[in-house]
């Protein structure tokens, strides 16, 4: 074959007739915004010529103890076998988390992270034309869910950083196909109680599923966190979504659930890709499942640091939000501009200084989360680290104030 044959189509046509990739691609695809996530602890050490070792990153909601004692040394065990595909179906897994919640194994469906499941679950159930009601300052993978396969996200406003059940319900119409409520809510960490949301979830019409992401669940005191299982006895169309990755300690393995509805669940299931959860992970949450001890330590070490954050938080005169999982958002206040210093700024104009403050806690070793991105440029969310890491942020933010 000639150099020239490949240069060419099969009628001689020159690649300056050849359509831009962007042209074949999924439409949906390409206003797909990207997920930023935290970013990592080598990263940050590389760009500002720091020890890694001396760099905290309280940027993304992981268990500052580490993963489940139990988990891990499952997980170590399971190392030996994988040459072996995992088991397809997280059978094992599915058996364990019917016998943790009394239901039916049919009624989970396990994926990589709960990420996956609700993507899984949109995949399933969503088309161009469908609405999908969220909160405005919810997690962020209920609109990038929606955009993705064609269907309209509709924001609803959040008074106080607290989703408003009445706005949510008032919000669905004929094309609602999903509404995503997070309890606790990630980035604020605020809840409604389980009263209101069952009441929320009674209310819905039959052609709507509701998604309560219970990814910091455990975080909240016993008989706080709304208890799915009677609604779904009554046939409401609801399911929850809970992860591996926070209070467990298992972020890096990524493993989640849906479970709920049985009949919503299986048909997100086909949507599931084959083995989609590798071998580790299904071994290590199958054992942190038994892991009370190690529950009950984290959610008192959580609330101890809770407690010292937002202490140290008032000392500083900042305003935050009070929170119900393992990490809080507050507000870093405007600085009034000067004059030529400020570049385009007008003298007196009052300038976002949350940007400024990230950047600097990032060149001290801190990583916490800008949360821009989510429509609140004036706030920083922040991690509940160790005692040690939750002293240090706190000084470092006020030299960085």
């Amino acid at each position: 074959m000639s150099t020239h044959s490949l240069t060419t189509g099969a009628a001689g046509t020159s690649n300056s007739a050849v359509p831009p990739l962007a042209s074949l691609a999924n439409p949906t695809v390409l206003t797909q915004p990207a997920y930023e996530p935290g970013k990592p602890v080598e990263v940050v050490a590389r760009e500002f010529g720091l020890d890694p070792a001396a760099v905290d990153k309280l940027a993304s909601n992981e268990n500052a103890l580490g993963p489940s004692p139990l988990a891990l040394a499952a997980a170590r065990d399971a190392l030996a076998g994988v040459n072996f595909y995992p088991d397809g179906g997280a059978n094992l897994l599915r058996e364990k988390l019917a016998a943790h919640w009394s239901l039916s194994p049919a009624q989970f469906l396990v994926g990589n992270g709960s990420n996956e499941v609700m993507i899984l679950l949109a995949q399933a159930f969503l088309r161009a034309g469908d609405e999908v009601v969220f909160g405005a300052e919810a997690f962020i993978v209920y609109k990038l869910a929606a955009l993705l396969f064609g269907a309209k996200p509709v924001a609803v406003p959040m008074p106080a950083h607290t989703h408003d059940l009445a706005a949510l319900r008032a919000a669905v119409t004929p094309r609602t196909k999903l509404v995503f409520l997070a309890c606790p809510n990630n980035p604020t960490g605020t809840v409604n109680t389980a009263g209101d949301i069952a009441e929320f979830a009674r209310s819905l019409p039959a052609h709507v599923i509701l998604v309560l992401d219970e990814a910091y669940a455990e975080y909240l005191p016993d008989g706080a966190a709304l208890d799915i299982r009677p609604l779904v006895a009554d046939g409401v169309r609801i399911v929850g979504a809970r992860t591996f990755s926070k209070i467990y300690g298992l972020a890096g393995l990524r493993c989640g659930y849906l479970y709920g509805d049985a009949e919503i669940v299986g048909l997100a299931a086909r949507a599931r890709q084959p083995f989609n959860v590798n071998l580790v992970a299904q071994t290590a949450a199958t054992a942190a499942l038994d892991d009370v001890e190690f529950l009950a330590r984290a959610r008192a070490e959580n609330a101890a640091g809770l407690r010292q954050i937002e202490a140290g938080l008032a000392a500083l005169g900042l305003h935050y939000t009070p929170s119900h999982a393992n990490f809080v958002l507050f507000n870093v206040p405007r600085k009034a501009a000067g004059s030529a210093a400020t570049g385009s700024a007008t003298a007196g104009e009052k300038i976002p200084d949350a940007a400024r403050v990230f950047d600097v806690l990032q060149r001290r070793g801190v990583i916490v989360r800008p949360l821009a991105g989510y429509g609140m440029p004036d706030s920083l969310r922040v991690t509940v680290g160790t005692a040690a890491q939750n002293e240090r942020f706190l000084r470092e933010l006020a030299a960085a104030l």
